[in-house]
């Protein structure tokens, strides 16, 4: 076999794994999208009966709409990551951390700057 034809051959094979990542990024967003069942069902169908034009066209006329809807759904998800992290993070409260820093302060563990420094830093925070 030669080179031109694994290079021709990797190609097309590629362009097929494409292909199938977008079919199912358009059906996905098909049933993603606030459209009506009928609507839904109609779309499905075009694109099955007619791929390359159903898809063309899917993507001409709600093109815009796949990408708000992804990009609410990435906002979305970072917002409710950051607030698991805020609350997990944040459990204790300054009452509690001024207690930890005092005990780390009789203990000889920090010295009178460095427990001001941290209890101004907590009190401001």
């Amino acid at each position: 076999m030669p080179l031109f034809d694994v290079l021709w051959a990797m190609l097309w094979f590629f362009l097929f794994i494409v292909w199938i990542w977008l079919l199912i990024t358009i059906f996905i967003d098909i049933f993603r999208s606030d459209m009506s069942g009928w609507a839904k069902a109609g779309w499905v169908l075009f694109v099955i009966i007619l791929p390359f034009l159903g898809v063309l066209v899917y993507v001409i006329v709600n093109g815009s709409k796949m990408q708000e809807r992804r990009t609410q759904d990435y906002t979305n998800a970072q917002q409710a990551q950051e607030q698991y992290i805020q609350s997990v993070a944040s459990s204790a409260s300054p009452a509690d951390q001024l207690e930890k820093l005092k005990k780390l302060h009789d203990q000889g563990v920090l010295s009178d700057e460095e427990f001001a420094a941290q209890k101004q830093k907590v009190l401001n925070s």
